[in-house]
Parts: structure tokens; C-alpha cells; sequence
């Protein structure tokens, strides 16, 4: 507790899936915070990147008073960092993953929610009342790419001392591959600070290669009742096409590890096999190799409407590069 005079800073440390409240007097300093953090995670104050946390445009050092930061109340602060006994074991896949991440496959009963008046119009009041910032501008011409972040680029369970150790394999690649013929939206279930700072880490927001039109969050998302599953949350492309003209659904892609996400408009979701375990199995996972030449290969289509991208492995174009896997991909990647 705060002594007299003082009052009591809490923050939520979030790391590994999991939330932590840390309580803080003004006269706390950062070195005081890891060690609350250190008591409750088990990961040391040296081992601690404390995510978006900021004194004078930077990272604190560890005697800046609590005070100084003009933290709001419950503050939430995302934590990169392992705990010793877990550096030695990255191999091991963490014990309380479940085998699959509350998802569902589409039917047919389903399919029916997206052109029902009460979505369609929670739809419209997004596009009225939603503001987005616009980084980049939309290029004439370009087709739309609309991606996820967790699990999808970006391994945002398993724990480590750098984003880069979760990166999916070949992001910057995949990704300046797709920007030749693609503006790129990045939609998130999460709030805009942590995709800002996610991006931020990943190396993606400033990067030269390519550029990134805008964010979504949570907040651009609706939800919606179905027969079988009950209230989900949805990502509505509508909310994007309401905004621009020039994107439509058939020149319009999503990629997700969760296919209810894009329940409102199935025809242009692809699910992306999810990216987790990121120490086990970065070292061969290829999947955006191979969606680099899927973008690539589709990217004349022109009605996406058309295709089916359940089956895009299975994709042959007429272009006269078709090869039967990705691997040609990480050639022309770096070439103009």
C-alpha cells in the first residue's frame, strides 16, 4: 500500500496468454515494478521487455519513479520474456495449449447470417461511426489482402525474449510479395494499442519493402447469433467496402487461423493453418511461402468471387512460373 500522501498505481501486465495486476506506490520505481512482475511471472526484472511503455518518446530505465510515467488506472503493458527453466525447454510445446483454438468449419445453415437486415445494418453503423487512420494511402488498381495477427503472423502465446523468436517464418518476404499487387489491412480481435505495438515489434510498421494501409480492432468487428454456436464475434469485410469503393468482394482476400471470423462473407476468407509453438516449428513452417505464390498466381483473377479458397493449395494458375510448392517463391521474393 501507499504511505500517506501517496496513492497506489496498479497496472496489468499481460504475458502468455494471462493477465497479472500489479499494485505500485508513487515512489516505486521501474526496478520495483519488474520485481513485482518477477514475483508473480517468474521471469526475471533482466529478462523483462515491458511493451509500449514509455518515459520522454522511450523505453524508462529502471530508477524512473512510478510517478513520472502517468500510468492510467489498470494500464495494460505487454511483456516479452522467459523464465529461466523455460529457455532450456523451448522444444517442449507448452502443456495447457488445447489441440484447437475455438474455431468451427462453415455449413451450409450458416452461410444464410450474412444477408440478415440485423447484421447487415450493425454493419452499416460501423461504417458510419468507425474511424480508421489511414497510414498509406489505397493505391489505384491494387486488389485488397486483409490479414490477422495472432497465430497467424505472429505466435502471441508461447513466451520469449523478442517478438522476432514467435515471428511467423518469412513475414517481411510474404509480405513484400503480396504488396506488389495488394494493399494490406491488418484486422485484429485485439484493442489498436497492442496491434500498433505488435506491428511496432515485429518490424513491419516502418518497414522499406512494403507498406501497411491501416488497422483494424475489435472495435470494427459485430457479432452475431448462430443456431449452432450461439453469440460469436465476426470480422465484416462490409465495414472495409462500405469505406472504400474500390475494394469489393471480388477483389477482396482474408486470411485468418479462425474461419468464423469471416462467417459474413466466407467467400473471400481463407484459413491460414495456425502458427503456434513458434520455437518447435518455425524452422519449417512454409505456409506463407506458399500463400505468397497463391497471392501471386490470383492476383489477375478478376472476380475472387469465383474461387474457392479452401482448396488453394490445390490451385493451379495459367501463369507459366506454376510450380507445385513455394519454394521458387523464396527466390523472387528479394528480386525486382
Amino acid at each position: 500500500m501507499a504511505g500517506e500522501g501517496q496513492k497506489d498505481h496498479t497496472v496489468v501486465i499481460k504475458w502468455s496468454g494471462n493477465e497479472y495486476k500489479i499494485t505500485l506506490s508513487d515512489s516505486s520505481t521501474v526496478a520495483n515494478m519488474k520485481d513485482s512482475i518477477y514475483k508473480d511471472t517468474g521471469v526475471r526484472p533482466e529478462r523483462q521487455k515491458l511493451l509500449g511503455l514509455k518515459y520522454n518518446g522511450k523505453a524508462p530505465t529502471d530508477d524512473v519513479a512510478i510517478s513520472q510515467l502517468k500510468l492510467k488506472t489498470n494500464t495494460k503493458i505487454m511483456m516479452m520474456g522467459s523464465r529461466e527453466e523455460e529457455l532450456d525447454k523451448v522444444k517442449e510445446p507448452p502443456p495447457d495449449l488445447p489441440e484447437v483454438i475455438n474455431d468451427f468449419d462453415i455449413e451450409e445453415d450458416e452461410i444464410a447470417i450474412e444477408n440478415r437486415e440485423e447484421y447487415l445494418s450493425k454493419i452499416d453503423r460501423r461504417v458510419r461511426d468507425y474511424k480508421i487512420e489511414v497510414f498509406n494511402p489505397p493505391r489505384e488498381g491494387k486488389k485488397l489482402l486483409v490479414l490477422d495477427i495472432d497465430y497467424t503472423l505472429f505466435d502471441h502465446r508461447s513466451v520469449a525474449e523478442t517478438a522476432n523468436e514467435l515471428m511467423r517464418p518469412f513475414l517481411h518476404e510474404f509480405l513484400q510479395s503480396a504488396y506488389e499487387d495488394y494493399d494490406i489491412v491488418i484486422w485484429s480481435a485485439t484493442g489498436m494499442k497492442w496491434i500498433n505495438v505488435k506491428m511496432k515489434e515485429l518490424g513491419v510498421t516502418d518497414n522499406p519493402s512494403y507498406k501497411i494501409t491501416f488497422h483494424l480492432d475489435s472495435s470494427a468487428m459485430i457479432s452475431v447469433h448462430t443456431p449452432k454456436y450461439g453469440v460469436i464475434e465476426v470480422k465484416p469485410l462490409g465495414v472495409i467496402w462500405g469505406k472504400y469503393e474500390q475494394w469489393t468482394p471480388k477483389n477482396t482476400i482474408m486470411f485468418d487461423d479462425i474461419r468464423r471470423n469471416f462467417i459474413m462473407n466466407p467467400q473471400n476468407g481463407l484459413r491460414i493453418k495456425a502458427f503456434r509453438e513458434a520455437h518447435q516449428n518455425r524452422a519449417k513452417d512454409r505456409e506463407l511461402l506458399k500463400l505468397a505464390k497463391y497471392l501471386k498466381d490470383i492476383s489477375t483473377v478478376d472476380d475472387f468471387t469465383t474461387l474457392n479458397h479452401r482448396k488453394w493449395e490445390k490451385y493451379r494458375s495459367k501463369r507459366k512460373h506454376d510450380h507445385s510448392d513455394g519454394d521458387h517463391v523464396s527466390e523472387s521474393l528479394n528480386t525486382d
